[in-house]
């Protein structure tokens, strides 16, 4: 078995640790005999044909700006991959811009993919902190959160989650993150899997199943440790 992720623009998009993501999706694969393929993507490249799992992290407005044009041309070929099926995690800055637009506090405006149903506007102040969130899904998420956009989620897409601890998409209506098909949007930096490893093999598990044409289930890991961690980490979201 194989998961060959596409890892979207990792120069421009890798704000507070999001490339430990693929290093944490790359050893709960291989632990499990998985082999990996990460392919980075960065403008005017040509996407595999064979893609199974998205990936994207954060960026600054201007890195945002850079990848606007080039970003523009692959939306059609990565909303086929998110209709079909194919996985994805984007984090803050390629969150945003899975959406319909990014609106500067200048009022500059950077087209998103449109491929979430939603929309974002730069505010007055940065939301930053721990934060947790409660998902149906996954249970209680933990990250670290750092942006000035302010998320409003359209129809057809759900919350990642709603917050427990933090600001989440803007602050006032507990949302956080969204979900469309196989495809989750988050601003929960820290980065996100290590801590949540439900989450990692969640993505493993849609990828492989993807790729095969059939539902693949996951043999368990010992996640004692990671389990440590998260609860660690909850627990300091809570008090501080």
């Amino acid at each position: 078995m194989k998961i060959k992720i596409l890892h979207l623009y990792p120069k421009e998009m890798n704000l507070y640790g999001d490339r430990g993501n693929i290093l944490a999706l790359e050893k709960r694969a291989t632990w499990r005999g998985i082999k990996v393929e990460v392919v980075p993507y960065e403008p005017g490249a040509k996407i595999p044909s064979d893609i199974n799992l998205i990936f994207g992290g954060g960026g600054q407005d201007s890195s945002q700006s850079l990848i606007e044009k080039d970003l523009q041309k692959i939306a059609p070929r990565l909303k086929e991959l998110i209709e079909n099926g194919v996985p994805a995690l984007t984090i803050c800055g390629l969150y945003q811009l899975f959406g319909n637009f990014f609106e500067t506090k200048d009022g500059d405006r950077i087209e998103g993919t449109h491929i979430l149903n939603l929309s974002t506007k730069a505010g007055e102040e940065r939301l930053i902190g721990n934060i947790v969130i409660d998902s149906l899904e996954f249970g209680e998420i933990v990250g670290y959160e750092n942006h000035s956009g302010l998320t409003s989620l359209g129809e057809g897409v759900v919350a990642f989650g709603n917050t427990i601890v933090g600001f989440g998409n803007n602050g006032e209506d507990k949302t956080e993150g969204a979900r469309y098909k196989n495809c989750i949007g988050t601003y929960l930096h820290g980065p996100i899997l290590p801590k949540n490893p439900a989450i990692a093999d969640f993505l493993i598990e849609r990828a492989l199943s993807f790729s095969a044409g059939k539902e693949i289930e996951l043999e368990k890991l010992d996640d004692g440790i990671e389990a440590l961690a998260h609860e660690s980490a909850v627990a300091r979201a809570k008090t501080t």
